[in-house]
């Protein structure tokens, strides 16, 4: 990712004041950083701000994306190779790390990293010995800032041996949280405006105006690709080329639909909005996975952080499930077959993700207006 602009953090929130403090916090000090938040919220961006705003703004920002490079390549890109160290290795490369001397580097998608790598980077992030592939020792030291940014739970990652847990506590110094788009309020349509005035002055086009209701659908809207997505959109509509406002018909389908879940504290006569048939099958085929006996940290919560199951297909199953139980979320955590130790854990992966629906409807048979089981199988779990 290249930035041929100064970065930039539109927002008002009180969550984006927040992460303006962060920010600066940061920059103030040369600790590490470790950045998490959903894909395209803008960890990047957060990175350069840290970097700009800090006493290496004039040295190098290095920035890599650590996703899909295989292993000795991504050491190469890294630490250099010597000649003849790997087939292709015709002369000696400086690595990324001797680059950013002095300066800072980023390493994205860091929870892709090998384990192998990872050890690699642990005794960088220890020594500052730069271990160039292919030579026979150390290719000497960098003072380099290390900034490292993730969309997984690293520390799903520890627990299933994927992530070392020194190389957490190692580059986990400061913590920086990035907001998904949804928890960020009208900050939605200042970026939606910002952006379609780019596109369009990109194009050498007038920008088009928002309508109420395309105002509305674009605040009701999840935004799973986060600022990624938004900008997307923006994009394809400035260049329909039309002089009038964006209505919405303007708008791509799944923003005009939404994403059809009731998440809110229930009110007297609250319900639970049907989810959509896609939704439901994907729910279905989850459902039966875990009705024989699979894990649902596997078969659900890890290609929920793979972005392969959304989140309206995540709440279709827990809708599923609180029908089961008639609402008890203790019994769900046995049904997915998970020990009861873990009901916490269960509960605040649901909180994170916006899919810990009102149990109300569930125990008043209202939800979703479909009856509800009679026999007392859960009826006493709490």
């Amino acid at each position: 990712m290249s930035f041929t602009e100064q970065p930039i953090l539109l927002g008002e929130s009180p969550v984006i004041d927040a992460l303006h403090a962060d920010i600066q916090s940061a920059a103030r000090t040369h600790a590490k950083v470790l950045i998490t938040g959903e894909t395209g919220v803008g960890k990047e961006v957060v990175a350069r701000l840290i970097h700009n705003q800090s006493a290496r703004s004039r040295q190098p920002f290095m920035a890599v994306n650590c996703s899909g490079i295989p292993e000795t390549l991504l050491a190469s890109e890294l630490f250099g190779h010597a000649r003849g160290s790997f087939t292709g290795a015709y002369r000696d490369k400086v690595g990324l790390i001797r680059q950013a001397d002095r300066g800072t580097l980023f390493l994205d998608e860091l929870g892709e990293m090998s384990l192998g790598m990872q050890a690699t980077l642990l005794r960088f992030a220890e020594t500052g010995e730069i271990q160039t592939v292919g030579a026979d020792g150390p290719g000497g030291r960098a003072d380099v800032r290390l900034i490292t940014a993730t969309n997984r739970d690293l520390r799903d990652q520890i627990t299933a041996g994927e992530f070392r847990e020194d190389l957490y506590y190692r580059l986990n110094v400061i913590h920086i949280r990035i907001p998904p788009l949804r928890e960020r309020g009208r900050d939605v349509v200042l970026l939606f405006r910002h952006f379609l005035k780019k596109a369009s002055e990109a194009h050498r086009l007038p920008p088009p105006d928002l309508t109420t209701d395309a105002e509305h659908l674009i605040l009701s809207y999840q935004w799973p690709g986060n600022v990624r997505e938004l900008r997307n959109v923006t994009e394809r509509i400035a260049l329909r080329d039309s002089n009038r406002p964006i209505t919405p018909a303007d708008l791509p389908a799944e923003v005009r639909a939404g994403e059809r879940v009731t998440v809110a504290v229930p009110g007297p006569g609250h319900v639970v909005a049907a989810p959509e048939p896609h939704a439901q099958s994907i729910a279905q085929h989850l459902w039966d996975k875990l009705m024989n006996g699979a894990d649902f940290w596997e078969v659900v919560q890890k290609p929920f952080r793979a972005h392969e199951v959304t989140r309206a297909e995540l709440a279709a199953l827990i809708d599923r499930g609180l029908q089961e139980t008639r609402g008890s979320y203790r019994a769900l955590v046995r049904l997915f077959n998970l020990p009861s130790t873990d009901y916490k854990r269960f509960h605040a992966f649901l909180y994170q993700q916006n899919c810990n629906l009102p149990v109300g409807p569930y125990r008043s048979g209202d939800a979703t207006g479909k009856s509800r089981r009679t026999d007392t199988k859960y009826a006493n779990a709490s």
